[in-house]
């Protein structure tokens, strides 16, 4: 497996918290009630409008303000230079903007398969950040890269930190939007290019079992597409990935420049 360094540049983690002034720097502690996050290589970056509606929406759930001005100000305050994983939250009600070099990013990916679902919000990204960042370190201990998770049905979601999809046959297959998963802009980005193609895309509802041998892939904003590689914790052998890279190709050439 490779791991890209994130060659962020200069400086490291900061928050900017937001209000009549502006942007100001200081650090809002409290409960994380929403948030959303994007990778910016260079200043560029991919589908940053679908981020910010989504995060738009995380706050208007969790009774947070009109993000009015604060996507524009957000967008300023970020580097050009370097390479960065900002982060916009809804701290005890108040907007504020982290910006923090991009950690390390790698091709493949290895599914710890025991760990089950313990989120109290999945469809909205932010309160269950700790308890999934827990899960993602037992899987690691296990031997894995990220955490499957896996309902009491016995149906898989998604990870603890992307989103599930995988090929049967010519067809792509993306978790049932039906079932507690989160709305993530990078799949939907897939989706939107698969019916662009002609591919058939297929909403399904899967135990874990049903993905082996298959090519399966997760997909997040700070990785990209990454084909699962290995199962750990579960009878499921991985599936070759003779797809991904032209994909993953397609992804990179996505990105854009950074509004101004």
């Amino acid at each position: 497996m490779t791991t890209r360094s994130a060659g962020a540049g200069e400086g490291g983690e900061r928050v900017l918290l937001y209000g009549p002034e502006g942007l100001v720097e200081g650090e809002a502690a409290g409960e994380l009630a929403a948030a959303d996050s994007w990778l910016v290589e260079d200043g560029r970056v991919r589908e940053l409008p679908a981020h910010w509606r989504r995060f738009a929406a995380a706050v208007a759930e969790a009774g947070g303000p009109a993000p009015e001005g604060f996507p524009e100000a957000a967008t300023r305050a970020l580097p050009r230079r370097g390479c960065w994983f900002p982060r916009v939250e809804l701290v005890d009600g108040r907007l504020q903007l982290r910006v923090r070099p991009a950690p390390p990013r790698t091709d493949a990916v290895r599914l710890w398969a025991g760990g089950g679902d313990p989120r109290r919000t999945p469809r909205r990204k932010g309160p269950d950040l700790g308890t999934l960042g827990r899960l993602r370190a037992r899987a690691v201990a296990a031997g894995a890269d990220d955490a499957l998770l896996v309902g009491d049905d016995g149906l898989v979601r998604e990870t603890a930190t992307a989103n599930l999809v995988w090929w049967d046959g010519d067809a792509l297959c993306v978790v049932d939007p039906g079932l507690p998963v989160l709305a993530g802009v990078t799949v939907a980005w897939v989706v939107r290019r698969a019916a662009g193609l002609g591919v058939a895309v297929r909403r399904c509802r899967v135990p874990v079992a049903e993905l082996g041998g298959r090519e399966v892939w997760v997909a997040n904003a700070l990785h990209g597409l990454r084909p699962v590689t290995g199962w750990v914790g579960a009878d499921v052998a991985a599936g070759p990935a003779p797809r991904v890279e032209e994909w993953r190709a397609a992804w990179a050439s996505a990105a854009e420049p950074l509004p101004r």
